[in-house]
């Protein structure tokens, strides 16, 4: 533990220099780094399900089913664009073994089905509208498929496995996120297929060495244990890699491993926040009126990207293949809304000014040196004594606190417990 150490700011930048950082300390590699900058990122669950109706198909679907009557990708990009959204994900395989793209390995793919006449290819034209929008392309791989009759004999389905990811991750340029799980089941041979996850991710490495890999043991990005939309308080980016040896691994204390991190981790392994717009994942109907609410989702940003998280929120497309008017309607009221809570930094004013209330404090650690605050306190002053108006844990990349309507004219950021010397810390309040 580091003494403590105390910042008063008033009318300049809040600013703690804090030492250079110790040696051997994890940090994050440049793609990490970028990750986790982007913040938001889109998660597209697409496939024979939307048409179906299901959440997990069983893999007997006809390809005649997928038929998207007005699919149009830059109409996803352009609404996660307008929304503020850096990245997208696209199921480019779900559990039912259906390929949205024309793969080699398989006959269950949209070359099959009468979408653009058997000729479409949906992950070429989902990367190229990421593209022409600026966005980060990411591609979900499901190694679970109840389609493939080698599932369950472990070894040919690995084969068949590293060539569907050879394709997707050599004939389509940049690929930013490579996103596992581990679902897994039996095979038709009736035996549990087991997975050969340091091939998997030494190929995705070989064919695609910017990407940032995501599963439940990362190597790059770890989930974040729950599909809820809430990170872990604390939520460190340490990890210790023994706790989850591998993606679907179960046991005692892996969730908690997974919401929490551990503040004496050895590697760094930043956790995504995974949750969707709708009570399912793929497109139904019924759910039309169901769509989360613009509160709800500016609440799913403070506890995921505020908890030093990144938020990857699902949209799944309809039918026609579009997004829905009502989602697109709540990604904008979301983005608008965050624009007001967020657009002005008071700590960039000349002075606090008494008469502007503050509600939301905003701290952020140089992780480029790695993670090191462990316990902090936000104190308040409008000219008498002080008080406090935040405390808590881990801060990392970004911490958001929230507290009633205050009136400050000076704040004073404690800091009782350091594990390690680290870079600036700044400050800023809304």
């Amino acid at each position: 533990m580091i003494g403590r150490r105390d910042f008063l700011a008033g009318a300049t930048a809040a600013l703690l220099p804090l030492r250079l950082p110790q040696a051997g300390a994890p940090v994050p590699s440049s793609a990490q780094l970028a990750w986790q900058r982007d913040e938001l990122a889109l998660f597209l669950h697409f496939g024979v399900n939307t048409f179906t109706d299901r959440e997990w198909g069983d893999g007997t679907e006809e390809p005649g089913v997928f038929s998207p009557s007005a699919l149009d990708a830059r109409q996803w990009a352009r609404s996660a664009k307008a929304a503020g959204f850096k990245a997208m994900i696209l199921t480019a395989k779900h559990h039912d073994g259906f390929c949205l793209w024309p793969t080699r390995t398989t006959t269950h793919s949209v070359a099959r089905s009468p979408w653009r006449s058997g000729g479409g290819d949906l992950v070429r034209e989902f990367v190229d509208a990421c593209r022409a929008e600026g966005l980060k392309p990411g591609l979900y791989c499901s190694p679970w498929d109840r389609n493939a009759p080698t599932y369950g004999d472990s070894p040919r389905y690995n084969d068949m496995y590293m060539e569907q990811l050879t394709e997707l991750l050599t004939g389509y340029g940049d690929i930013h996120e490579v996103w596992f799980d581990g679902a897994n089941g039996e095979g038709p041979n009736g035996r549990r297929q087991v997975y050969d996850w340091p091939r998997t991710f030494g190929l995705v490495k070989r064919l695609q060495p910017s990407s940032v890999i995501f599963s439940d043991a990362g190597p790059d990005v770890r989930w974040i244990g729950n599909e809820k939309g809430t990170a872990g308080d604390p939520n460190w980016s340490t990890v210790n890699p023994e706790l989850v040896p591998y993606p679907g691994a179960s046991g005692p204390g892996i969730i908690e491993a997974l919401q929490h991190g551990n503040r004496d981790g050895t590697v760094w392994r930043p956790g995504e926040t995974d949750v969707s717009i709708r009570p399912g994942w793929f497109y139904h109907p019924a759910e039309d009126e169901k769509v989360r609410s613009v509160d709800n989702l500016v609440e799913l940003y403070f506890t995921s990207v505020g908890r030093n998280s990144k938020l990857l929120l699902n949209v799944p497309p309809t039918r026609e293949g579009l997004l829905h008017p009502t989602d697109v309607a709540q990604l904008r009221g979301m983005r608008e809304r965050l624009d007001t809570l967020l657009g002005t930094d008071l700590m960039k004013q000349r002075a606090l000014l008494p008469n502007i209330p503050v509600s939301i404090v905003s701290l952020r650690e140089d992780i480029t040196r790695g993670q090191s605050v462990a316990r902090y306190e936000v104190l308040g002053s409008n000219g008498g004594a002080w008080f406090s108006l935040s405390r808590g844990t881990t801060i990392g990349y970004r911490k958001l606190d929230r507290f009633p309507p205050t009136r400050l004219t000076n704040v004073r950021l404690l800091f009782p417990e350091v594990l390690r010397s680290g870079g600036p810390l700044t400050m800023e309040l809304y």
